[in-house]
């Protein structure tokens, strides 16, 4: 199974980021085999509509989960309905975030908020 974490650098040793929509990168992590490929976030610097952008791409790429601290209605509709669900990151790094995943120790992320729509994707 594919988990898909926030990344702002491509090490498991960087904290998660704290955007979702225009965060730069995305960790994968495949919990079959171990390990963990970035991704590029092509929609990072979109005009508009990043969100959506981000989570189809995720959608796409066959996660079933998605760790983060926040996320936007427009992405959470999209997610959602593909089956993957949200967990509630953790302060700490991605590795301890996945360990915490495998655990089963994070909560499912339930705080979905407006998103940030014309604002230029500030936090």
């Amino acid at each position: 199974m594919k988990i898909v974490i926030p990344a702002d650098t491509n090490s498991t040793n960087s904290e998660v980021c704290q955007s979702f929509g225009r965060t730069p990168l995305y960790a994968v992590y495949n919990t079959e085999t171990c390990n963990t490929d970035f991704i590029e976030n092509a929609a990072a610097q979109s005009a508009g509509g990043a969100g959506i952008k981000a989570a189809q791409m995720i959608v796409d790429s066959g996660a079933v989960a998605v760790i983060t601290y926040r996320c936007g209605e427009n992405a959470a509709n999209v997610l959602k309905p593909a089956g993957i669900k949200l967990y509630l990151a953790q302060s700490g790094t991605i590795a301890q975030n996945i360990k915490l995943f495998i655990e089963g120790k994070l909560t499912l992320l339930t705080d979905i908020h407006a998103g940030f729509h014309s604002r230029g994707g500030n936090l």
